[in-house]
């Protein structure tokens, strides 16, 4: 299918030139003359690829707004800005706001075809990557052995024969989204939609655009989550960053079990099982404020609580052997030589989860080429980047001594828990005596682990 790109200038010629240009080049194409269409044409459809003029009908900086709009609702959509005033800060200010390239009038025409070519390359590569990011998500397992796995995937087989609200909580990249889907793939609602209605990324002016729909003056109708979701499962992720106003007519809807579109007369039935997420405290945020309480009761129906990676020590080996595997099959690769017991590995603080050890088994395949001395390079270094963050952010606000205990503290459980509690093998790893070490664990508040 044949790229679309959005030409927007106010000047008829250069319009006509770039039109019959990129025509010629075997794309499809679209023109606005100024600012309102520009905007109307973007609200429409997305295109592949914008060509922007800087000056328009409205101000010096036309363009500059219209560059930033496109890349909120999408930053990936390559932007060309051209421009018969040009500078250097303004170049500068383009490409700060996400501009792929900068162009004077007059342009060379080879020249921006060239961009052009490159920009349809650029947002293909990165839709090929979000495919492929998809389809290795959905088809990847819920792998552990740790008593918190273990329970959760008992949990989801008891709410297989079940209709209940679910609540998942849990940090950030440990795996919630993925619970879900296996409560729907498990669920009598397996054959019907699973729709995510992201709470952290939406614009705070289009929550009920999203979740209720619209219908237009001209009698055409923007189907909501609810009703994309209907007989399926909504997952509302993130939920506790949905602002007040929209929780209470998520309420509403929990309660009535209808909605109206918005502009609508007429009242749309709710058949959709809701399961919600959250990183955050929940009970601190309805405590705050920020949370409807009677939101909360209504949706935590059954309950379900996944602990960040760093505290299921025993799951790590299992996700190397299993990621190794899948992502080594999705590239085409023999699998990844990656150890399972990689002391680096085992012993790093893991603060973006099982997200974080998934990016980085990636990031391996693809730069290591299967080299023993470069797989470990890359484990070390970007381990190495982000203890250095954590202990930025983490330590260098706290005194010295506390800072120690701290380390300490996290270290010696962390090996205790490698060692399966076993105090004596632990001991003789970190190099002290049993005795020192019994002592040290009961001064620092280390429980026996056993």
């Amino acid at each position: 299918m044949s790229a679309e790109i959005l030409i927007i200038d106010d000047n008829p010629d250069i319009r006509n030139i770039l039109n019959i240009l990129i025509l010629e080049a075997g794309y499809k194409t679209r023109v606005a003359a100024n600012y309102n269409q520009a905007l109307n044409e973007i609200d429409k459809k997305l295109p592949d690829v914008a060509i922007i003029d800087v000056k328009l009908d409205k101000g010096d900086n036309d363009g500059i707004e219209l560059l930033s709009h496109i890349k909120k609702k999408n930053k990936d959509i390559p932007v060309i800005i051209i421009s018969g005033h040009a500078n250097i800060e303004m170049a500068i200010k383009s490409l700060k706001n996400g501009a792929f390239e900068f162009i004077e009038k007059p342009f060379d025409q080879n020249r921006l075809l060239n961009f052009v070519n490159r920009a349809v390359e650029n947002f293909n590569l990165k839709n090929q990557n979000k495919e492929l990011e998809t389809k290795l998500f959905h088809s990847f397992d819920l792998v552990g052995k740790s008593p918190n796995i273990l329970k959760i995937k008992e949990q989801i087989e008891k709410l297989s024969n079940s209709d209940s609200r679910v609540f998942i909580f849990g940090p950030t990249g440990s795996g919630k989204e993925l619970i879900a889907r296996k409560i729907h793939k498990m669920s009598k609602r397996s054959k019907s939609p699973f729709v995510i209605l992201n709470g952290a990324l939406l614009d705070i002016r289009k929550y009920e655009l999203e979740l209720f729909g619209e219908e237009k003056a001209n009698g055409a109708i923007s189907y909501g989550s609810l009703e994309k979701a209907s007989g399926g499962t909504l997952l509302i992720d993130e939920i506790s960053e949905i602002p007040l106003e929209t929780q209470s007519k998520i309420l509403r809807v929990l309660i009535d079990q209808k909605f109206k579109r918005i502009n609508g007369n007429h009242d749309v039935k709710v058949n959709v099982r809701i399961i919600c997420t959250t990183s955050k405290n929940i009970l601190n945020e309805i405590k705050f404020g920020n949370f409807h309480e009677d939101l909360f009761y209504r949706l935590n129906v059954f309950q379900i609580n996944i602990d960040p990676l760093n505290k299921r020590i025993e799951d790590i080996p299992l996700l190397i052997d299993y990621f190794s595997k899948k992502i080594s099959e999705s590239y085409n690769l023999k699998k990844l030589d990656i150890k399972s017991d990689n002391t680096y590995l085992i012993n790093h603080y893991w603060p973006g989860n099982v997200r974080e050890l998934r990016n980085l088994i990636e990031r391996v395949a693809i730069l290591a080429n299967n080299n023993p001395e470069k797989i470990s390079m890359i484990i070390k270094e970007s381990i190495k980047q982000e203890t250095s963050e954590i202990l930025q952010e983490d330590n260098f606000s706290i005194p010295l001594k506390e800072a120690r205990e701290n380390f300490e503290k996290d270290y010696l459980t962390t090996q205790l828990k490698k060692f399966g509690g076993n105090v004596s093998k632990t001991a003789k790893f970190v190099g002290m005596e049993r005795s020192a070490l019994h002592r040290k664990l009961k001064d620092l508040g280390v429980k026996d682990l056993n």
